[in-house]
């Protein structure tokens, strides 16, 4: 399986449904992207694609005649993927060696689960830090808004 089949599976997936829904919207009927319409479709810089290409992190991604990269819908949606893994606070070492156990096959398939059930289990590890201080922040606030209207009854 490759970077690009894996990023296809994962789209595909059922729980990701919701996020099918919010995706950005691509070109209709085409397969063929310039990097500026990457970076549009992306919020990406172009700057950052090409990075992502020269560590490691974007497949191959294929070159018109006079040597401009072309992407497709693959491409972007292993662009979805980084950019997820980005959002949860996955070091671009990790995703580099993600990238990295998709391109060698499917022999990698426990490498891969490893890698990202440890990131999982630090995901939740941080959101329940979050949770636990928006409940401070939600303590805080609410004994505001009582001392406001204690204040305000008084006056």
């Amino acid at each position: 399986m490759t970077v690009l089949d894996t990023a296809a599976a994962l789209a595909q997936a059922p729980a990701c449904a919701a996020h099918e829904e919010r995706r950005r919207p691509r070109p209709a009927g085409r397969d063929r992207y310039t990097i500026s319409e990457v970076a549009a479709v992306t919020g990406l810089s172009a700057h950052t694609l090409r990075w992502y290409e020269r560590i490691g992190l974007m497949p191959h991604v294929d070159r018109s005649h006079t040597g401009q990269r072309r992407y497709t819908d693959r491409d972007l949606d292993w662009l979805d993927l980084v950019g997820r893994l980005r959002l949860t606070g996955m070091p671009v070492a990790d995703m580099v060696r993600y990238a990295q156990l998709v391109r060698e096959g499917e022999h990698t398939l426990a490498e891969r689960e490893e890698l990202l059930s440890a990131h999982r289990d630090d995901v939740r590890r941080r959101l329940a830090e979050l949770q636990s201080t928006l409940d401070v922040l939600d303590y805080k606030i609410d004994n505001y808004a009582a001392a406001r209207r204690a204040a305000s009854e008084r006056a």
